[in-house]
C-alpha cells in the first residue's frame, strides 16, 4: 500500500477575515515568526477561494495568499469573488456590489504604486492557478463550489460555472441569492472533494464531500480540513452573526 505523504490544511472561504485566518493557523500549529504561517512539520496550506470581499482585511489576505503560494508551496483555487475581482482589475464593467465594494474601498486608500503592486500580486495568483486542483494522485480535489464527478478532468464553460457558482437552477431567493441544487448528495466518486461557497453553520460532510465554508464573514466560524487526517478544525468569527446568510439542508 502506498504511504500518503501529502499533508495539507485546506481553509474555507476567508473573505478578508485576516484575524480569524491567523487564529486558525495558530490553532493548526503554524508559526508566525516570519509574519507568515509556516508549519514546523512542513504541512502546507490550501485556499478554497473567496479570500477577499465583505471582510475587513482583503488586501492583507491577497498578500498572505500570494506569498504562501509563490514561495511556500500553498495551493489556491479561485472562487466567484476572486473571479469578479480579477475582472475588476482587468477594467471590465463589473458591479461594485455583493462584497466587492469593501475590497475596492480598501484599494481606494492605497497609493498608485501600492495599488499596482496588489493588482500584480492578485493577477499573478489568479492567472497561474487552476480552476480546481486534483491532488495526491487524484485522491483529493479542491474546488470552490464543488465539482460533479463527470466534470473532473474537464475544462469548459459548464465546468467553470459549476466550480465557481455551484449547481445553480437559474432561480433566485428573495434576497437575490441563486437557488442551488445539493449536488453533494449525488456525488459517488472516489476522490475526496473539499469545497465551500455555500455557508453552513457547521462543517458538512456528505460521503466524500466536505463543505468547509462556515460563514466566517457572517459571524459563524472559519474552518480548515486537515488532510489526510480528514479532521475539521474551526475558530469562531469576531464579526456579527447574520442568520439568513447560512444555508440549511434537509
Amino acid at each position: 500500500m502506498r504511504v500518503n505523504k501529502m499533508k495539507i490544511d485546506i481553509i474555507g472561504d476567508i473573505h478578508g477575515c485576516f484575524q480569524e485566518f491567523k487564529e486558525l493557523t495558530l490553532k493548526l500549529g503554524y508559526s508566525w515568526e516570519t509574519n507568515l504561517p509556516i508549519h514546523p512539520q512542513n504541512r502546507i496550506l490550501g485556499f478554497i477561494g473567496d479570500i477577499t470581499d465583505r471582510g475587513p482585511n482583503s488586501i492583507e489576505m491577497i498578500e498572505q495568499t500570494w506569498e504562501l503560494w509563490k514561495y511556500h508551496g500553498a495551493y489556491y483555487v479561485p472562487g466567484n469573488h476572486c473571479n469578479k475581482l480579477y475582472r475588476y482589475f482587468l477594467g471590465r464593467n463589473v458591479q461594485i456590489t455583493h462584497g466587492l465594494e469593501t475590497t475596492v474601498a480598501e484599494l481606494d486608500q492605497l497609493s498608485v504604486k501600492k495599488f499596482n503592486h496588489i493588482k500584480k500580486m492578485f493577477m499573478d495568483l489568479y492567472e497561474h492557478s487552476p480552476l480546481y486542483h486534483v491532488l495526491d494522485h487524484g485522491q483529493l480535489i479542491m474546488a470552490h463550489a464543488g465539482i460533479r464527478e463527470d466534470y473532473i478532468g474537464k475544462q469548459n464553460k459548464s465546468v467553470k460555472s459549476f466550480v465557481l457558482y455551484g449547481d445553480v437552477t437559474g432561480e433566485t431567493l428573495p434576497d437575490g441569492r441563486p437557488v442551488r441544487r445539493d449536488w453533494a448528495k449525488h456525488y459517488k466518486g472516489n476522490a475526496f472533494i473539499v469545497y465551500g461557497h455555500t455557508p453552513v453553520k457547521h462543517p458538512r460532510q456528505i460521503g466524500k464531500t466536505f463543505n468547509i465554508d462556515t460563514g466566517a464573514v457572517f459571524g459563524g466560524s472559519l474552518t480548515a480540513l486537515r488532510y489526510p487526517e480528514m479532521e475539521m478544525i474551526s475558530v469562531p468569527s469576531s464579526l456579527p452573526y447574520v442568520q439568513e446568510k447560512f444555508t440549511t439542508f434537509d
